[in-house]
């Protein structure tokens, strides 16, 4: 009998678009011998949409167009499995319009990949791929990430953190507290965004000035990290739990300025080719990473402890900045749920695209099972005790 996935995508964040490319990437890599595959689109309102239109890529040149072709529903738990209901429903006919055994969300920023739309799926008791609600969490607020790094020993680069209110009457003192402890040059990004939207690198005050003023205007938090001189960038991808990790091929992004831009990623790649963007996949890169055999090997451990010291499930991506002339190397950031699943890492050690999705829900129906064997209740006999004796005696709130 063949699985159910539900491809989740979409939702209210800056990186909606990028989201789309890389779930309609995956939706069609699944073996459909095994597996059939729903695509479930979330609009910026929060709304989520089915249909055949919803499953092309063309369509969503217009969305208004695109939600007119196709159904809202509403997700509601059944039982361990996550049913799609009509919304609104009809007065007569079946409600169901399909049901999930496991939800594939592949999504990427704020307000889906950050352990939201992870814990909706959590409380409706389904299972679902990749990360958890911590590790998604802290893998999105990079000031967290580091910390956690930092305490199982991984090289991190220093850096300061400044909230919205610490820039509410300008940047000028964020500016100098940053130039004092940390010097310039220095790469200004929101906490808690991918994708290099709202970076900057400040070279003097004045830039930085203007690169705090740009980050906070995409989060409530900005970090300010010293940059590195001679850079170069490695990625690699982890694939696995808490029981078991293996790391991707390496590569090397080609940056067309001195910081890998959003441009970089999903545009540049994209232009005179045929459907534009293909999301990571276009990013023009060095594939395997042009380094050392002993390089290699010590930023793919590292990748599996960054994985792992977050607590993470399913697939990661582990950026890396490299000293080219040092060859000193820093983590500099995780990606819960990578652009493209970073697939082309895994293609590149003999593993097709259509197997890492097998083993990403493989990984959670595991997790699922793990869970199913825990205990979430006790008998207290507090409601009881409440109803019929007037009130639980000396407990805070007892009295209504």
């Amino acid at each position: 009998m063949k699985i159910n996935v539900g491809v989740f995508f979409g939702g209210r964040s800056v990186e909606h678009e990028v989201s789309i490319i890389s779930a309609l990437q995956a939706a069609k890599a699944f073996d459909r011998t095994k597996y059939d595959v729903t695509p479930v689109y979330i609009s910026r309102e929060g709304r989520f949409y089915i249909g055949e239109a919803v499953g092309r890529i063309e369509e969503y040149s217009n969305i208004p167009a695109l939600i007119k072709k196709s159904t809202e529903v509403l997700p509601a738990a059944d039982n361990g499995r996550l049913k799609l209901l009509r919304q609104p429903a009809k007065l007569f006919g079946n409600p169901v319009l399909s049901v999930i055994d496991v939800a594939f969300p592949v999504v990427h920023g704020t307000n889906v990949e950050d352990g939201a739309l992870q814990g909706y799926f959590r409380t409706l008791g389904v299972p679902f791929a990749g990360c958890d609600v911590f590790a998604s969490a802290a893998g999105m607020d990079k000031f967290a990430m580091k910390a956690l790094f930092r305490e199982r020993g991984l090289p991190v680069l220093p850096c300061l953190r400044f909230t919205s209110r610490d820039l509410s009457e300008g940047c000028e003192n964020a500016a100098d507290k940053i130039i004092a402890e940390l010097g310039l040059p220095v790469v200004v990004k929101p906490v808690n965004l991918g994708s290099s939207v709202g970076i900057r690198l400040a070279k003097d005050r004045d830039a930085l000035i203007d690169a705090l003023d740009y980050a906070v205007g995409f989060a409530s938090a900005v970090l300010a990290e010293k940059a590195v001189e001679n850079l170069r960038e490695i990625n690699c991808a982890v694939l696995g739990d808490f029981d078991s990790v293996s790391a991707s091929e390496c590569e090397e992004p080609i940056m067309g300025d001195e910081i890998l831009s959003y441009e970089d990623k999903y545009i540049s790649g994209g232009k005179g080719s045929k459907g534009g963007s293909k999301g990571m996949q276009s990013l023009k890169r060095l594939l395997p990473a042009p380094i050392s055999p002993e390089l290699r090997e010590k930023i793919r451990h590292y990748a599996c402890e960054a994985f792992l010291a977050l607590d993470c499930s399913g697939v990661s991506r582990i950026d890396f900045l490299m000293d080219s002339k040092t060859e000193e190397v820093w983590v500099n950031e995780i990606n819960t749920i990578p652009g493209s699943l970073a697939f082309y890492l895994w293609e590149a050690t003999g593993k097709p695209y259509a197997q890492l999705l097998d083993d990403m829900v493989s990984l959670a129906l595991k997790r699922s099972r793990s869970a199913a064997e825990l205990s979430y209740s006790i008998d207290t006999g507090i409601l009881k005790n409440f109803i019929g004796g007037g009130g639980s005696k000396g407990s805070k709130g007892g009295k209504l």
